[in-house]
């Protein structure tokens, strides 16, 4: 058994590997250091939904101030492009470990997260949806370079990626699949095209829910957009056959401006976050325009490698009864 996790362990590596030169490529992306950790109380962290709990702890040389371990590099990336001085078309890339201790246990979530945080310097007329269309594009492309690779070194790992990947909006969607739920409409779409970039995610739909909710700091989800919607931001989601449903594989969107994170910080009801730092570094025009993204290393190499569990591609805690369940079916985790 030893010897097949080593060789588990080298495809894991091989799928990666591959992805990341892809991206950089197609991006002009710069790989750079990224912390575990950030000052809290200062809007540097990633709110994800606004309601998961940071792994938190004190300091005993900064006087027991406060640090939290990262949910993602989202809003960290933005101030490291402004001190790098970045031109517009230039970006960076981190290799991103973040725990999240609130996620919920499933075959495709665990507390520890493993992704590619990048972001790219944009110019203000760059805030439209078709430059956001172009950027997944690019980023699908480096996944199906990627798939193929795979196959050629594992001819019994099939791609089954499209050539092209879908976009619609999140109120598009509802009105396709009214009365389905969320995750329903989501499988629903994978499945009919393989590939689908949801855009316009983290604003109220007209029927009054959210697809999924999104922090009002980081991505633009309520300008108006050229096809008649709100949203600068997206999830890219592709058909798992193996585990027969939506599996995300990227959440991503151009960042607010100052308008834009005014109007979201209101519609959640949350003006007093404008004193934090990173925010009024953004509202005193501090910060570069940008896009950005992460985009998930175990969830990738899972699909990729035809996995079953996430485990299966990254070390993470379980509780007992997952794992008995899983050595069941025969099921080994890293």
């Amino acid at each position: 058994m030893s010897r097949a996790l080593l060789l588990r362990e080298q495809a894991i590596s091989f799928v990666k590997d591959q992805f990341a030169t892809h991206l950089q490529h197609n991006l002009n992306l710069i790989p750079v250091s990224g912390p575990l950790v950030v000052l809290d109380g200062t809007g540097i962290n990633d709110d994800l939904n606004s309601i998961e709990r940071p792994v938190k702890f004190p300091i005993k040389s900064l006087g027991d101030q406060k640090a939290v371990v990262v949910h993602s590099l989202a809003k960290w990336k933005r101030i490291r492009l402004k001190e790098l001085e970045l031109e517009a078309g230039e970006g960076i890339i981190t290799d991103m470990k973040a725990l999240r201790p609130d996620e919920d246990y499933s075959p495709i979530h665990s507390i520890y997260v493993d992704q590619w945080d990048w972001e790219k310097v944009i110019l203000p007329q760059d805030r439209q949806l078709d430059y956001l269309q172009a950027t997944v594009r690019s980023i699908y492309d480096a996944m199906c370079i990627t798939e193929k690779s795979v196959e050629e070194r594992y001819p019994k790992l099939k791609a089954v990626l499209p050539k092209e990947i879908k976009f619609i909006s999140s109120e598009e969607l509802l009105q396709l699949y009214p009365n389905y739920t969320p995750k329903e409409r989501e499988n629903a779409i994978a499945k009919a095209y393989g590939a689908v970039f949801i855009y316009g995610i983290g604003g109220v739909l007209t029927n009054g829910e959210y697809h999924d909710s999104r922090a009002a700091d980081y991505d633009d989800w309520s300008t108006d957009n050229a096809a008649g919607f709100q949203g600068l931001n997206g999830d890219i989601l592709v058909w798992n056959p193996v585990l027969e449903q939506a599996f995300e594989l990227s959440s991503m969107g151009i960042r607010v401006d100052k308008e834009a994170l005014l109007k979201q910080l209101k519609i959640r009801n949350s003006l007093d976050r404008q004193a934090l730092y990173y925010h009024q570094l953004l509202l005193k025009d501090q910060l570069t325009e940008s896009i950005g993204g992460g985009i998930g290393q175990s969830r990738l190499a899972m699909f990729m490698l035809k996995r079953k569990h996430i485990g299966e591609v990254q070390p993470s805690i379980w509780d007992g009864e997952t794992k008995k369940q899983l050595i069941t079916e025969g099921i080994e985790l890293l």
